[in-house]
């Protein structure tokens, strides 16, 4: 079997490497990606389905079988041909958006750290093979079945599988050598799906994809959203309401036409271009393209989406409470200070170590983890290396146990085989108060140990305490304790890091400041250290709180106190959680930051979880709803600017949508009131369509921002998708239009002009006024000339085709017998120009009033105007 053919393997090879780099390619090749099938994609059948259910689709067929009927059979032919274009568009759309949200899904799958080729590396989840050598840390999602063959205290929740939830302790197989691979314990192997809660290890591949345990019972891994759920809510009921709208008008428009005006085939001809007109049939695929090109701008930007619930909030953020190594500081680590209680070295000085600072060194680099990833750890290492009188390094085969950082003690411990291999030693370094606390010195050296420590934060070093414990009273590592407070330490001294802020940390917090947007740094560093740090970002409110300060106050003591403080220093994942939940409990929309397992409380809590991609676990990043690639606080910051200016222009897409419906309605419906024959057919409409739908899903989405995004509040996402100033200016608009058109046809009838001149005229008056609208609401505030100046290729193409199409429609015979147009002359066609040009001036002229700097619907804590 293979199992035990891989047992075989690392029987008969106790240094086992792992696979290469070929071996892996040729499995995947054969065996398939480690994955198993998602129930979630939308392929090419489900898109076209949904598409033949939309009711513009049905009422295109329905004109064109009336079309038909009455022998209209070029007529008939060109809705046909429309409706086969609209489908064709919609699914490049749908397929596009597709495509980007399943390659997001991809970047947001677990990862898995490897050994291949000998060199260790990080991969896809789904590209691990069988015989591949996993390498578990803390946090890290478990990609598929595996058979444990190092474990340092390393517990596995595996409540997705079990359901049970208290989590397992794994260990290496006693008897790998006698049993077969079916009889080995299930605490010597872990399972796809499982998360390591604590401590680490390495385990060799023996079942993927199908074959682990979760595909056997046919679990499915999660996918990201791709819903979105309160907009959606929203655009539902809007379209509801403008279909039901568009329905009662359709069919009063067939009573009244068929029985006072015409046949009632021409009433069902004008009553579907009436159904056609005041459908909003865009907005629900308008909404899609959004979100979807929404969350693969953000990716480009360094940050990955896996909630698209979360661009909707992303302009509603209100607090941004983010972590400082890493995210504010370029986690590059260097020792900086060795210091104990009589002596001390400054890497700046540039002297060499004395006899008790090697101490200090050769301690934290034995409480280090032998695969060294957290930054802290590789500094040490690196110092280490670079002096000669340490030579020792902590070799694999003498780490009896790792102790990893708990709630009650934030300290790191290794126990270890001497190489005399007759006794046991314990080394520690973590917090300092934590290191004081497994030492149980005196009080009078503990505050002067607290004194140094403060000295060093003072200058924006992070400082950890290092201890060793000697004389374990064990005989073997099965009898350690749960818990290395039962062992006694001696304190060696302070190991000190620093770590630079990012360059782009303080203009960040600016102009989160100018947005609206608080930010709040939550760390474990000491406080002293905290506010040194704060202080160089720019971080405001300089006062720092405790962790112990935190535990002193009640719920409403700390919810009072939060709007005044901004650095939280020691701080436990509990108390982060209750930070965040007392930011909520005050009205704020808190995005937040964290890399850890203990942090996945408080992501989930936050309204916007934002997890590390670089050091983050997987367990961090499930939680979240953004997954930073680069530990950058710039990058949020950017996200922030990018979540506003999709919501603003997809504001501007549906203003666009409901002003381009109110003529094409008007139109539509005028006739039946006017007793003039009916202006608009299926026909015209299906043209307009045309533009309408690459207009609001294209153009709009490639808006770039407006001048002022970052420099206005942000919004409350209590209030509606539209309130009803937006929905009046967009009113305002379409009305306008049609009252220019229903003049122009008024005075073009009176005056004699035939019936196909005055379709002619007013038709490519719409079409011109139509794109007019799109140059207005291209943005908010600015003037036109900056619109047009303000790149948009897509806009500029569009423009140019609609044109085109427009003067072939208006002066090709074929096209005006379809169209059941007239001979226009060129000052009629400069008469359409021109009431374009009215129109563009009177909107322009209204919008600097109505969007004027002050005039919002409410002047509290928040505008309402984006």
């Amino acid at each position: 079997m293979i199992e035990n053919s891989i047992k075989s393997k690392i029987l008969n090879s106790p240094s086992y490497k792992g696979v290469t780099s070929e071996q892996a390619s040729e499995r995947l090749e054969v065996e398939g990606y480690n994955e198993l099938p998602s129930p979630e994609k939308r392929g090419f059948h489900r898109i076209i389905f949904e598409i033949l259910l939309q009711p513009m689709f049905s009422l295109l067929l329905l004109a064109g079988l009336i079309y038909l009927l009455l022998g209209d059979k070029v007529e008939a032919l060109f809705l046909l041909l429309f409706a086969c274009f609209s489908v064709l568009i919609t699914i490049i759309q749908e397929s596009r958006s597709e495509k980007v949200l399943q390659s997001l899904r991809d970047l947001a799958s677990p990862r898995a750290t490897v050994i291949r080729d000998g060199i260790t590396c990080l991969v896809n989840g789904r590209e691990v093979v069988r015989e591949d050598l996993l390498i578990i840390s803390e946090g890290d999602r478990i990609p598929a079945d595996a058979l444990v063959i190092s474990a340092h205290d390393l517990l596995m929740d595996e409540s997705l599988l079990t359901g049970e939830s208290m989590p397992t302790l794994k260990q290496v197989s006693n008897t790998l050598n006698n049993d077969h691979f079916e009889a080995i314990d299930k605490n010597s192997k872990i399972f796809a799906g499982s998360l390591a809660v604590r401590g680490n290890g390495r385990a060799v591949v023996y079942s993927t994809g199908l074959n682990t345990e979760m595909g056997k019972i046919g679990h499915a891994l999660k996918n990201i959203e791709t819903e979105q759920p309160h907009l959606q809510k929203q655009m539902k009921w809007f379209v509801r309401d403008f279909a039901i709208i568009a329905a009662m008008a359709a069919v009063t428009s067939i009573i009244v036409t068929g029985l006072f005006r015409s046949t009632w085939i021409e009433a069902f001809l004008g009553g579907i271009a009436i159904g056609m007109s005041l459908l909003p049939e865009e907005l629900p695929l308008v909404l899609a393209v959004f979100m979807a090109m929404g969350a693969w701008r953000i990716s480009r930007a360094g940050v990955l989406t896996r909630k698209a619930s979360a661009i909707e909030t992303l302009g509603a953020t209100t607090v941004l409470c983010t972590d400082k190594t890493g995210t504010l500081t370029e986690n590059k680590m260097t020792v900086s200070a060795l210091v104990s209680e009589s002596e001390s070295w400054i890497a700046a000085d540039a002297k060499p170590l004395t006899a008790e600072t090697k101490n200090i060194l050769f301690g934290a680099l034995f409480a280090s983890a032998i695969d060294q990833k957290d930054p802290m750890d590789i500094a040490i290492q690196v110092l280490a290396s670079s002096n000669s009188h340490i030579t020792q390094k902590l070799e694999p085969d003498q780490l009896v146990r790792t102790y990893g950082i708990r709630p009650d003690l934030l300290a790191v411990t290794n126990v270890i085989k001497t190489t005399s291999a007759i006794k046991f030693e314990a080394y520690s370094k973590g917090a300092i108060e934590a290191i004081l606390n497994l030492t149980g010195i005196s009080a009078e050296r503990a505050d002067r140990i607290r004194l140094q420590a403060d000295e060093l934060s003072r200058k924006g070093i992070r400082v950890l305490g290092v201890a060793k414990g000697s004389n374990l009273n064990i005989t073997d590592g099965a009898s350690l304790p749960d818990t290395p407070k039962q062992f006694q330490f001696d304190f060696w001294g302070l190991i000190g890091f620093s770590d630079p802020l990012r360059t782009s940390v303080p203009a960040a917090i600016s102009e989160c400041h100018a947005a609206g947007v608080r930010v709040i740094m939550i760390t474990g560093d000491y406080p002293i250290t905290a506010q040194s740090i704060g202080t160089q970002a720019g971080i405001v409110k300089s006062q720092v709180l405790s962790g112990d300060d935190i535990d002193g106050l009640t719920e409403a003591e700390l919810k009072n106190l939060i709007g005044q403080i901004s650095i939280f220093a020691r701080i436990t994942p509990l108390q982060k959680l209750r930070i965040i939940e007392s930011l909520k409990a005050n009205g704020e929309i808190v995005a937040m930051t964290g890399d850890g397992v203990n942090d996945a409380p408080a992501l989930k809590a936050a309204h916007i979880g934002i997890a590390m991609g670089g050091r983050g676990t997987d367990v961090a990043r499930e939680a979240s709803a953004l997954v930073l690639i680069k530990d950058d606080f710039a990058s949020i910051v950017k996200t922030i600017s990018l979540g506003r200016r999709i919501y603003d222009n997809l504001l501007k897409a549906i203003e666009f949508i409901i002003a381009v419906h109110i003529p094409i309605a008007g139109l539509a419906l005028f006739p039946l009131a006017w007793g003039v024959p009916l202006l608009l057919t299926p026909i015209h409409i299906a043209f307009l369509e045309m533009i309408i739908d690459p207009a609001c899903s294209i153009i709009f989405e490639a808006e770039n921002a407006e001048r002022n995004i970052m420099k206005r509040p942000p919004r409350d996402p209590k209030l509606p998708l539209l309130q009803s100033r937006r929905i009046q200016w967009a009113v305002f608009q379409g009305s306008l239009v049609f009252v220019m058109l229903a003049s122009l046809l008024i005075w073009t009838t009176n005056a004699g002009m035939a019936e196909n001149q005055v379709r002619a005229l007013v038709f490519a008056s719409l079409v011109i006024c139509n794109l007019c609208l799109i140059l207005v609401n291209r943005s908010f505030e600015s003037s036109l000339m900056h619109a047009v100046r303000n790149p948009n290729r897509s806009m500029w193409i569009l423009i140019s085709i609609v044109l085109g199409l427009l003067m072939t429609s208006l002066f090709w015979q074929p096209m005006q017998i379809l169209f059941h147009f007239g001979e226009l002359t060129y000052l009629n066609l400069g008469i359409s120009f021109a009431t374009g040009v009215v129109i563009l001036i009177v909107l322009e002229a209204v919008k600097n009033l109505w969007f004027k700097p002050g005039r919002s619907a409410s002047n509290s804590n928040r505008q309402t105007y984006s």
